[in-house]
């Protein structure tokens, strides 16, 4: 059987700041992130799954993406944790805001890896994410792929 892509795209506004950073954005700013995510698998063969066909549904996709990624970091501001970034945050979150405080700088670099280390850990066994493109403006986007990554342990170990 032979092995196909599957990718959704999603959209989401998020803030954040790089502290430390020498450009403008060491200052609070957003982008409309669009985040494309693309899995791997042969397709169902069983004529008596009602997915049949399906590498995987893309409501099931949607699903996963949603609850780890849209749903927790849109309209958010993400921050550093380990700067003193967290005083801000604080400050945000005493006056109702929504902040994300993360263990790294919040460049599209470091989030597509948060994204896809989210994304795995709720994909089916026989599913396996293929790629993740970040996109933060029109011309800028940072890209993810399993391929280049060091391999892991099986689950379990």
């Amino acid at each position: 059987m032979s092995k196909i892509r599957i990718t959704k795209q999603f959209s989401f506004e998020t803030g954040h700041a790089l502290y430390g950073y020498d450009g403008k954005c060491r200052n609070v700013h957003g982008h409309s992130y669009k985040l494309s995510v693309c899995v791997i698998g042969e397709p169902i063969t069983d004529k008596d799954n009602v997915k049949f066909g399906m590498v995987i549904d893309f409501g099931d996709l949607k699903k996963i993406v949603k609850s780890e990624i849209v749903d927790k970091f849109d309209h958010a501001t993400v921050f550093n944790k380990n700067t003193p970034h967290v005083e801000l945050a604080e400050e945000l979150k005493n006056r109702g805001h929504h902040v994300i405080l993360v263990e790294y700088q919040p460049t599209s670099e470091n989030m597509v890896v948060d994204f896809a280390e989210k994304i795995q850990k709720h994909l089916p066994d026989h599913i396996k994410l293929h790629s993740l493109k970040l996109q933060e403006t029109e011309s800028s986007f940072a890209e993810w792929f399993a391929s280049d990554q060091a391999p892991q342990p099986p689950k379990g170990e």
